[in-house]
This record gives structure tokens, sequence and C-alpha cells, in this order.
């Protein structure tokens, strides 16, 4: 089995930015033991794993450890595979994903894709997250991940985190949030349980983020930054039980995986 591979670096317009995904075009599922072997072996925050359709694109994405019920990085990966290879000459594109439909529109150099909300709720601070994060934030809510809203951007930059300790949580990973100085909020996100100690880019947390920045300020768009040490800038907007999420893409090597 020869399986096209694609390292892409997402959210970014520079290689070594943004967050890296691998790519592999199938043409028809294989074992699921295999596609997290494989992610495994690629050892990045997410593989997406990409059938095309004649009318959908069907996508899963797995971590090294485990398969994602949604990976915002690793999508916009794949539809900038797709655009530059001409696998797909439809717009938006349409994925197929455990977590439904899910499209990408693509303007000028930005992907735009189309995701559910996921609005989070007011929480208690578990003991074990406060000792995780080694501080206490202002605030916690939690949606899939939890998401703690703390006063200021440098107190989300100086979070030194006791992964083993965030490992222990109920939930996929931690969103730590604040508002920016030179964008409209920052952010970082934690999961080790997935993994992925420190996520460099994170799509699938702005569907919990923009629904609480949107209502914190009364706002629709934003631009925002997380703040890992490799960087990346998303382009926001809120639209009720969905919000989109634009970035911008770069290809840093291919390969083909021999099996």
């Amino acid at each position: 089995m020869k399986i096209p591979y694609f390292h892409v670096n997402a959210f970014t317009d520079h290689v070594f930015g943004g967050n890296p995904a691998g790519v592999c075009l199938l043409e028809s599922w294989t074992e699921d033991t295999l596609l997290q072997r494989i992610a495994a072996e690629n050892n990045l925050p997410e593989t997406a794993f990409v059938v095309p359709g004649e009318k959908t694109v069907a996508l899963r994405w797995f971590s090294p450890l485990m398969e994602i019920d949604l990976c915002g990085h690793a999508t916009l990966a794949a539809a900038f595979i797709l655009d530059t290879t001409g696998n797909t000459a439809d717009r938006p594109i349409h994925f197929a994903t455990r977590s439904g439909i899910l499209t990408v529109d693509k303007q000028n150099d930005l992907f735009i894709m189309d995701f559910p909300a996921r609005p989070a709720a007011a929480a208690d601070f578990p003991e074990t997250l406060v000792r995780g994060l080694g501080t206490a934030p202002g605030a916690v809510y939690k949606a899939r991940d939890y998401l703690c809203v703390f006063e200021g951007e440098d107190q989300v930059a100086a979070l030194s985190p006791d992964f083993s300790a965030l490992a222990e949580l109920d939930c996929l990973g931690v969103i730590a949030t604040a508002a920016g100085r030179e964008v409209d909020f920052v952010s970082r996100f934690f999961a080790p349980r997935a993994g992925i100690p420190e996520d460099p880019v994170t799509g699938s947390s702005h569907c919990t983020l923009i629904p609480y920045w949107a209502e914190r300020t009364g706002k629709d768009r934003f631009v925002a930054r997380q703040l890992s040490p490799r960087g990346g800038l998303l382009y926001c907007a809120h639209h009720g039980a969905r919000v989109r999420i634009g970035g911008k893409a770069v290809l840093y090597h291919f390969a083909t995986i021999v099996l």
C-alpha cells in the first residue's frame, strides 16, 4: 500500500510556524488500528485521513494516542492539500466527519472553516485543574474542554502546566484565555490525555472561545492569537450555532508512506 502524505503547517504563512498536521490521501478506508499506528508514527498533533468522494470528502483525525472528534488545524490542512493537488473543484469543500458536515471555503489565500459552536457553561474549579495550571484562573467554564479565563495576556503566557495533573481531568483539554493587547483575545491549549501536552494552534478550542468572547464583548468578529512557541493567527466570526475560523497554511514537505 502506498499513501500520499503531506506535512502542512496550519494557521500560519511560513514554515516552522503554526500547527503541523499530517494529511494522508486514501482511496478507501483501511483498519482503524492502522490509521492510529500511522498517526503515532507521524507524531504530529493530528494526522488527517481523507477519502475524496463525488459530493463530500470523508475526513477523520487522529492524535498520536486517539481518534479526535473535531480538529480545526488538520481540517484546514486537508482543505489546503485538496486545493493544492486539485483533488476537488467544489467550493466550498464539504467534509463528512464525526462532527457532521463541515465546510471550508477559500478567500484569496485564507481558508474559512464553518464549524459548530460549543459554548461553555460555568463550572467549579477542580483542585486538579488549579494544580495542573499552577495558578487559579478568574473563572472556569466547561464544554468539551475546560475554559479558564485569566485577567491578562501575560498570565496566559506565563503558565507552566503540570501535564501529568491535567491528564487526570475528565475532559479532552484545557483552554487558557485572556483579552489580547494587539489582538482581540489570546489563548493556549493543553491536551496531555490526547498525547499533545501543548497544542501549537487549536481550531476546535475556538468553537468554545468564540461564543465566550462574543457574549463578553458583544462583538461577532475577532482576530485571535495562540501563544504557543510556534504561534498562530486565527480570523474568527460568531454566527449563533456556528462559528467561522479562518487561517492560512503552507506545505512543509510531501512523501509517500509505503506499507
